[in-house]
């Protein structure tokens, strides 16, 4: 099946309360409720948002309220009932909401919406532990998207979810195996095509989210410039803008790791909000895939920095990410609407 659908992410903390319960909760439960083809919780390591808090693992006193991310997916009659339910229940939280194509079942020809930029952004859900041609199906998509020529695939692993109709929630004590987790790539259209024949074909039960998306910068190369929109479309909705840079956890910057003085910049900048998620596979560029294995010495997982703000705020913002990726990292802009 392919269709237009709706990609709603919830910004929000870990800590967050929505009728005596913990938000993250409420909304896989509403989510869940709503019978959604695919939700993700993700766990961040660091960020702020609109009360300008930073919260980060790397300090025991900040990391009680770390951020997450909750993505639900589903086509746009099943979406929207459910983003007029949660309406006013983020409090200091921000809904999102994207367009996109839903591919699920026999894969055949893709029509991507027409959106910003001529690059795509690719989304394979999965659970944690599936395999494909007996090999486990998170590193397997990696390397075959790297093989088509795909820019770049990070793996981020969820904690709560549905993937494939069943709830799943990870537990100490337990391997998980079907918790929720996804591949984002993003590469030239012609790229994602090829590679999405190939994985219509090994993996058993395909589900997937097509997006377009603006490659900026590829290891401090700039390939577009960063493109103007008003803050309001044609019909007053409040429009966002979503910056993505995708790094590994090893680049630095000013001797720092890079997400961390990324996000220390943006902060002190008053940038709305930033999000970091740490991977735990991928690559981006020509550089090999990697990340966590078994007995090694160091970690070099990829890291996804997500920038969201008003278009106005994010030019303003932009020389700070410029900066930042002036040797390193993969950076994508697209535009995101408001649910309030």
């Amino acid at each position: 099946m392919n269709e237009d659908c709706l990609k709603v992410s919830a910004y929000f903390g870990e800590r967050d309360m929505h009728g005596g319960r913990f938000l993250a909760d409420h909304l896989l439960d509403e989510f869940e409720r709503a019978a959604l083809q695919t939700s993700i919780l993700l766990r961040g390591t660091e960020g702020f948002g609109a009360k300008h808090r930073l919260q980060t693992q790397r300090f025991l006193s900040l990391s009680e309220d770390l951020p997450v991310l909750a993505i639900g997916v589903d086509a746009r009659e099943r979406v929207e009932p459910l983003v007029e339910r949660l309406r006013g229940s983020l409090g200091d939280g921000l809904f999102t909401v994207e367009r996109a194509r839903m591919v699920t079942g026999r894969v055949g020809p893709v029509d991507l919406p027409d959106a910003l930029g001529d690059a795509t952004k690719l989304t394979v859900y999965c659970g944690r532990a599936e395999r494909v041609l007996g090999q486990p199906a998170l590193p397997a998509i990696v390397d075959l998207l790297q093989r088509h020529g795909v820019a770049g695939a990070t793996v981020l692993v969820g904690v709560d979810g549905v993937v494939h109709g069943i709830r799943q929630r990870a537990r100490f004590f337990s391997r998980n195996a079907n918790v929720p987790a996804m591949v984002v790539a993003v590469g030239s259209s012609e790229s994602i095509e090829q590679a999405i024949a190939k994985l219509g074909s090994v993996l058993d039960r395909p589900l997937l989210t097509l997006e377009r998306v603006r490659v900026l910068k590829r290891d401090g190369e700039q390939l577009a410039p960063l493109d103007e929109h008003p803050d309001e479309d044609a019909q007053r909705a409040r429009v966002w803008q979503k910056v993505m840079v995708y790094a590994g956890e090893q680049a630095r910057l000013d001797g720092h790791p890079l997400y961390v003085e990324l996000v220390r910049r943006l902060r002190r900048a008053h940038a709305a909000g930033a999000t970091v998620l740490r991977g735990t596979w991928g690559y981006h560029g020509d550089h090999a895939p990697h990340g966590d294995r078994l007995l090694s010495l160091g970690r070099r997982v990829p890291v996804v920095t997500i920038l969201v703000d008003r278009p106005s705020a994010v030019r303003a913002l932009w020389p700070i990410v410029d900066e930042a990726t002036s040797a390193t990292g993969l950076v994508t802009s697209e535009l995101v609407y408001e649910r309030s």
